[in-house]
């Protein structure tokens, strides 16, 4: 497999998620900026060529088949290594909320900080409005966390993989944190995580 990123981006869930799995795979970083990948492939460096949608994650499978949306690929990442129990078995009440939480990060967190607070046209009034609703989400995840180490218990899921990645974007748009101790806590106990450290690593954001 292989899996087109930008770093901090969305795709470094998925990058986690691999990691995580122990599955064989390959990387090939985009410049979301110009969409451009940083390494052309068979001449050409045109991510759109690629991926007529244009942004990250993609993932290839050895089939040659191209596949997009963070929480759809999280969901087969895991279900590719049962035993690393990335996510509950189907069917569950565990997968449930587990899934739950992969929709709350897609469309609470992931599509009110994407695209509206990374564009400086935005509108102040739009800009305020969405930190005040990630300010609510954020306060709802400091509540549950206060008591687990992760999202789902003691077992750390997909869910947390994306929630780690979007939620670290308030870090990269001088939103504080301060407020919200056990969301502060949780990400530094995933970040500590080995291999959540080597895929930050390869991607630039943490040194080895």
């Amino acid at each position: 497999m292989k899996l087109y990123y930008a770093p901090g981006a969305c795709s470094l869930a998925v990058h986690i998620a691999l990691r995580e799995a122990g599955l064989p795979f390959s990387l090939a970083k985009v410049d979301l900026a110009r969409h451009k990948l940083t390494e052309p492939e068979s001449g050409s460096d045109d991510f759109y060529a690629v991926s007529p949608r244009g942004y990250v994650p993609l993932l290839q499978l050895d089939d040659g088949s191209r596949h997009t949306e963070a929480a759809s690929l999280l969901q087969y990442v895991a279900d590719l290594a049962p035993s690393k129990a990335l996510l509950p078995a189907a069917g569950t009440r565990a997968r449930l909320e587990a899934v739950g939480w992969l929709t709350l990060v897609s469309t609470e967190l992931h599509k009110v900080f994407s695209p509206w607070l990374w564009h400086k046209e935005t509108a102040q009034s739009t800009r305020e409005d969405c930190k005040a609703k990630v300010a609510l989400r954020f306060a709802e995840l400091d509540r549950h966390l206060a008591t687990r180490d992760y999202l789902c218990g003691t077992q750390f899921t997909v869910a947390d993989a994306y929630c780690f990645a979007v939620a670290n974007w308030a870090n990269l748009l001088s939103m504080p944190l301060n407020p919200y101790p056990a969301l502060q806590a949780y990400l530094s106990r995933v970040a500590a995580r080995p291999k959540v450290h080597e895929a930050l690593v390869a991607e630039g954001l943490a040194r080895d």
